[in-house]
């Protein structure tokens, strides 16, 4: 086996295929996207059945059903897709599984590219399904492994709670052989135990508890992934890896390398009593873990006279639900006074709380509810350190010592924005222009579109989750019927959740006007296919599934299909279909620019500015902001700065040249 630098979200897909996953069903969603991209690339050598599935529901229920023939499966998403697939995974925690079953639910701490800083451990002790909470890449290879075994063991899912900066790190580990998939399993029928009732749901609720607050409680206390590490004298009992996570937030420090167990770790058990009483204390789990040791590493070094600083425990937790209460215990019971370092909610801080007043132990326990950790946002290494100078350790080490000489500049502010000849500007821009002056409401949604309410487009009023566009645009009509409703969606939101939403309109007879913004593919996320694309995650051709033919069967009426780019026909459609009665569509159909050339779409010209002819007017950079077009230092013969085109990034798609007033755009 050869070492590879890999990203975590490759180590989980590869973990899975170790373990033998004979079904893959997913969502695509950042942080998660990559992991059953990665494992598509070795499914003929695994026999490992891939899909992306329309939604996050469908993909756990697609699990579900080879899960109760006894085969592996792995469903994959973010942390809002969980919302999606609750139904179906809280009927599962009851049910129970035959075949492993893991749930990869990848959290999204800052937000960095999510609605919501949502905790995935919560949902866990909501669900009450195990939950196992990776630091490193590494740990995550191993721990979906485990987390199969544990599936199987107890009949349950388990979810795998990676972070974005696990998702999106890597860690030089060997390349597993990989082999092919285990033995699909053979449906037994078994009424008794497969369909939902009530009183099977009582029966197993006592099971469930059982396990959750007795059984694995004591199992995961003794677990590798939950541990008392002791830091005194020498070193520090843990390396830095090779793991090169992600820079933070500017402000909030710069990157981070996680840390992995070193060979000669000096780590004590709750029994062997070497921990020291009274040292300062610490709890951590995920990525949060990392960044302690690293700021402990640092400040060890900075002040090597500081004797607290050299003397530490911390309770690291990779388990947070059930949570390993007796090693909790003998941690507490050791340590007056912990501080408590995650990221989101103060899950393990919550857990450490309710030992203390179950078991009536005299600890005092900081976090977020005291604020001596942020309640939202991500950590960093830059941060947990500033938190342990200011709140636990005082140094007496030159400050100096502890900063740069010189401070780096800030960065500059590099807000998104739709790209340079992006079909879904001259959507929005025709919609714009076709209804200035009246009363409108434009509901937006989930994808790269969501970007059309920045300024000047200012074309998105709300966005709330996938599919709420179409809704939503149905509670602004009903409310106020003079007002002109309309909803943006893309073709991949639109089969993820948005054909519920339209038969809803159509039923309940609301007026509005639905813009399916088709670029043939999902976008924002990676140019993951969908049904409308033709193409499978196995490589199969399909037949496309038509967004005109859906709409026409539920009962839409006037369907139009136009080129956003051809801005008179793009606004006269906006024009004829907001007027029609009940519920009518819109389709703007054009290539994301990205893989337009794949598609078979001809390369596309730059455009040019005419100096002789521009007027300085602006009027193409204020009223489209296409990153393309910008000021010149070359001035006109009246004085007035010219517009110039970025060539490296124009595509030619030619909206500049129709809004410029004196054709200055070639």
């Amino acid at each position: 086996m050869a070492k590879q630098m890999i990203m975590g979200n490759q180590a989980i897909a590869l973990g899975a295929l170790k373990a033998g996953v004979n079904l893959v069903a997913g969502y695509p969603g950042t942080p998660s996207s990559e992991i059953i991209e990665f494992i598509s690339k070795y499914n003929k050598k695994t026999g490992t059945y891939v899909e992306w599935s329309i939604n996050e529901k469908a993909a756990a229920e697609v699990a579900a059903g080879a899960s109760y023939a006894g085969s592996r499966t792995l469903v994959t998403m973010k942390q809002v897709g969980l919302n999606v697939a609750s139904d179906p995974v809280m009927c599962l925690s009851y049910v129970g599984v035959k075949g492993g079953m893991v749930i990869v639910s990848a959290d999204d701490p800052g937000p960095i590219s999510s609605q919501t800083e949502q905790d995935t451990r919560n949902f866990a002790q909501f669900s009450k399904i195990p939950c196992f909470d990776p630091s490193t890449p590494l740990e995550a290879y191993e721990m979906i492994q485990e987390a199969f075994e544990v599936s199987e063991k107890y009949n349950t899912p388990v979810l795998l709670r990676p972070t974005t900066r696990v998702d999106h790190a890597y860690e030089s580990m060997d390349f597993p052989e990989l082999s092919p998939c285990r033995q699909a399993g053979q449906f037994v029928k078994d009424s008794k135990r497969w369909v939902i009732f009530p009183r099977s749901s009582y029966n197993n609720h006592k099971r469930i508890f059982e396990r959750n607050e007795s059984i694995l409680p004591q199992e995961f206390s003794k677990s590798c992934w939950n541990k008392i590490v002791t830091i005194g004298g020498g070193s520090l009992p843990l390396v830095l890896s090779d793991a090169l996570a992600s820079t933070s937030r500017g402000g909030e420090g710069g990157g981070s390398l996680p840390l992995a167990p070193a060979a000669d770790a000096s780590s004590a058990t709750p029994s062997s009593g070497a921990h020291p009483r009274n040292a300062p204390a610490f709890a951590a789990g995920g990525i949060s873990y990392c960044y302690l040791m690293e700021a402990l590493e640092i400040l060890k070094a900075e002040n090597p006279d500081n004797k607290a600083i050299q003397n530490v425990t911390v309770l690291k937790i990779g388990t947070p639900y059930p949570f390993p209460a007796p090693l909790a215990i003998e941690f507490i019971k050791a340590n007056p006074e912990i501080t408590v370092f995650e990221e989101l909610d103060p899950v393990i801080e919550d857990a450490l709380i309710h030992i203390c007043g179950t078991e009536k132990l005299n600890c005092t326990i900081h976090g977020k509810h005291d604020k001596s950790v942020p309640e939202a946002g991500e950590l960093s290494v830059e941060y947990v350190k500033n938190i342990l100078l200011t709140q636990i350790f005082s140094t007496t080490s030159d400050p100096a010592a502890q900063s740069p000489k010189t401070e780096a500049p800030s960065l500059p502010i590099r807000p998104p924005v739709l790209c340079a000849g992006c079909p879904h500007r001259g959507s929005f821009y025709a919609v714009k222009q076709a209804m200035k002056g009246k009363k409108t409401a434009y509901c937006g949604d989930i994808g790269c579109y969501t970007l059309g309410n920045a300024q000047p487009l200012d074309m998105t009023d709300t966005c709330l989750c996938m599919g709420a566009d179409i809704t939503m645009a149905q509670g602004f009509y009903h409310n106020e019927p003079d007002r002109y409703c309309f909803s943006f969606i893309g073709d991949s939101t639109f089969f993820a959740s948005g054909i519920t939403g339209v038969v809803n309109a159509v039923y309940n007879q609301a007026k509005q006007t639905v813009c399916i913004l088709d670029n043939s593919t999902t976008a924002m996320t990676g140019h993951q296919p969908h049904p409308g694309t033709g193409v499978t995650m196995m490589g199969q051709i399909v037949e496309k599934i038509s967004i005109p033919k859906i709409l026409e069967a539920v009962g839409v009426n006037p369907i139009i299909e136009v080129d956003p780019f051809d801005q008179e026909k793009a606004v006269a459609a906006v024009k004829e279909a907001s007027e029609a009665p009940g519920v009518s569509a819109i389709i703007f159909k054009s290539p994301c620019i990205s893989i337009a050339a794949k598609l078979g779409y001809p390369k596309p010209v730059a455009k040019s500015v005419d100096n002789e002819k521009c007027i300085g007017c602006r009027k193409c950079i204020n009223e489209l902001g296409c990153p393309g077009l910008s000021l010149s230092t070359k001035t006109n013969a009246k004085g007035k700065q010219i517009v110039e085109i970025d060539s490296a990034l124009c595509t030619g798609c030619g909206l500049c040249a129709g809004v410029c007033p004196v054709k200055a755009i070639n």
